[in-house]
């Protein structure tokens, strides 16, 4: 069971933009960060997740790498986020264990089903609108996507999994998507830019 409704999806074209980011949404309040930069060198990211991990150790905050499973079991990190391009569900498991948190990208019912038979701990799925902090966007599902898709899923008597909306989420929408039947939400440039609103973020779940 996770237990925090917010997850902070660091940003940054640099490592020491990504370590400000990240350390500005633990100094906000934030208790989950995923490390995600996607053009870093080898080395700069290993530097970046080292750097995230002491810091979410200071802050008790949970920390999980994007994409790279190896890293994540290297450096100790809580657990990863995998897309749906990268390595399987079933890998990560066999690499990381039991006890690590791995969570998996949707964007339609099917992956959504293809995630819970894997099954991973939490389904990201989006993305919810436009946004500009993630390249090779998916098709933007809206709040009537996920309506949809929660109201197909019980059409199936399949148990809703753990969904947090990403992709464009703002501090505005946390009430209809709780109201639709989503759990919790991973967000980027809302925090980025103002990191104090994490705080509200927080306070606005029920």
């Amino acid at each position: 069971m996770i237990k925090e409704k917010l997850q902070y999806i660091s940003q940054g074209k640099t490592k020491e933009e990504q370590e400000f980011n990240i350390y500005n949404a633990l100094d906000a309040g934030v208790k989950w960060i995923q490390v995600r930069w996607k053009n870093a060198s080898e080395s700069e990211l290993v530097e970046l997740c080292e750097k995230a991990r002491l810091l979410c150790n200071e802050y008790q905050a949970k920390c999980i790498i994007n994409d790279h499973i190896q890293l994540a079991k290297e450096i100790e990190a809580d657990g990863v986020h995998l897309g749906l391009n990268d390595d399987s569900i079933l890998k990560a498991r066999q690499i990381l264990g039991s006890n690590k948190l791995i969570g998996g990208t949707a964007n339609t019912l099917q992956h959504v089903l293809q995630r819970i038979q894997e099954p991973c701990d939490y389904i990201g799925l989006g993305p919810l609108r436009f946004t500009e902090t993630k390249e090779k966007l998916s098709p933007i599902l809206g709040f009537e996507g996920y309506q949809q898709l929660i109201q197909d899923l019980k059409a199936r008597s399949v148990d809703i999994p753990m969904i947090f909306a990403i992709g464009g989420v703002r501090l505005e929408d946390i009430e209809l998507l709780q109201q639709i039947g989503i759990y919790g939400v991973a967000v980027s440039g809302q925090i980025t830019n103002q990191p104090s609103i994490a705080n509200e973020f927080i306070k606005s779940f029920k």
